[in-house]
């Protein structure tokens, strides 16, 4: 099949499985074609056989305050499915990729029938779809959709209910690679952050409000009060992955709480280095507001690494409780810490944990388990040639 694949190329979820779904669809003799502004990060530097990037060029007068960018889409979309003869077009995240794609199938309906997938992330539709000034055009592109897949059953659900849709939606997982993602000690690197053999608890997110990631730092200095009280003398350090306009904030916080000096702000990193930072941690941390799926906490049950979270969104379908890590009501702080303390305690529990959640990683959340899917569902929107609902 030939196949294009629009998401955004920054940071965050639908942009990480947008690219690492194309990536994976290449590797099974599908042509890839991605059409955005920039390529995904995901994609590295490296040029790959069956993966082609088609850059969106942006039109800039004075007259326009914000270049059109929709509007700019719809045209590469369209232009690429001619001259590379796609058989359909997917898009992660609704606004403004699934208006393009209508936009360009319609256009292309004098020549020929192009199928339309969206696939819907979470805050397409749990914050920004929700607005006043997004909700019909968000509600009118996904019904016109000719497929429909979110990450989660909850996802699903709340599309459901936010928008009224009775259209089919299709539940795909999230998924990683189990040979990529995998525990594998590196000695130096675990020296280099805890020099003193320090437990090391990790959070990596974008950094956003939705994230919490004040309650990372409350909660690093809430276990330290408790590693005190109970007579445990591990050590801690909070290695902070990511970077966004909660940074700022949150290193204040830990200059006021006390506990600079155990936490590390490492920036936003490429994926081996998550990797790599996974494989040395002994817990990662997770407090968000809302997760839809929660792709960096699976990444850290492939490297054996348990989570502590929350309890929202899509994350219980992800995190077992109990089995790979525990879940919290949001802003239990305390919780989170108790939690924290026991684990760091007890290297069998989290051994346990660890082992438990790669086991369910494999079980249901690889490539193998989920890229099939999606072919699927491709190869029937090909068959079907016809028109949305």
């Amino acid at each position: 099949m030939k196949i294009g694949i629009t998401c955004y190329p920054t940071y965050g979820g639908s942009g990480i499985v947008g690219a690492e779904l194309g990536l994976e669809l290449a590797k099974r003799g599908h042509s890839v074609h991605f059409i955005s502004y920039a390529p995904p990060m995901r994609l590295g530097d490296t040029p790959r056989e069956r993966v082609h990037f088609h850059a969106v060029d942006m039109f800039t007068y004075p007259l326009f305050e914000y270049p059109p960018y929709t509007d700019a889409l719809a045209s590469k979309l369209k232009e690429v499915a001619l001259e590379q003869e796609l058989d359909l077009i997917h898009v992660h995240y609704a606004i403004p990729h699934a208006v393009s794609a209508y936009l360009a199938r319609e256009m292309l309906k004098p020549q020929r029938h192009l199928p339309v997938v969206t696939t819907l992330h979470g805050t397409d539709i749990t914050l920004v779809g929700r607005d006043p000034s997004f909700l019909s055009i968000t509600k009118f592109s996904i019904e016109q959709s000719n497929a429909i897949t979110t990450i989660s059953d909850y996802l699903k659900q709340a599309t459901q209910e936010e928008f009224c849709i009775a259209c089919p939606i299709d539940v795909i997982y999230n998924f990683i690679d189990a040979d990529y993602y995998r525990r594998e000690p590196n000695a130096a690197l675990r020296k280099s952050i805890a020099p003193h053999d320090e437990k090391i608890i990790l959070h990596v997110s974008t950094f956003r409000p939705v994230k919490r990631i004040a309650d990372c730092i409350a909660m690093l200095a809430r276990l330290r009060s408790l590693e005190s009280g109970s007579g445990s003398r591990f050590g801690v350090k909070l290695l902070m992955c990511g970077d966004g306009p909660e940074r700022a904030e949150a290193e204040c916080l830990a200059w006021r709480l006390g506990v600079e000096e155990n936490v590390i702000f490492a920036g936003k990193q490429p994926q081996a280095q998550v990797r790599d930072y996974l494989s040395i941690a002994d817990l990662l941390v997770l407090p968000s507001q809302s997760e839809s799926f929660g792709l960096v906490a699976l990444e850290a049950m492939a490297c054996e690494v348990p989570v502590i979270a929350t309890r929202v969104g899509g994350l219980p379908e992800v995190v077992k409780e109990g089995e790979t890590g525990y879940l919290f009501d949001i802003g239990d702080v305390e919780g989170m810490a108790q939690a924290a303390l026991q684990l760091l305690n007890d290297e069998s529990l989290r051994q346990r944990l660890g082992k438990r959640g790669r086991d369910i990683a494999l079980a249901n959340f690889t490539t193998e388990k989920i890229i099939p899917q999606y072919e699927r569902l491709y190869k029937s929107l090909i068959a079907e040639r016809s028109d949305p609902w």
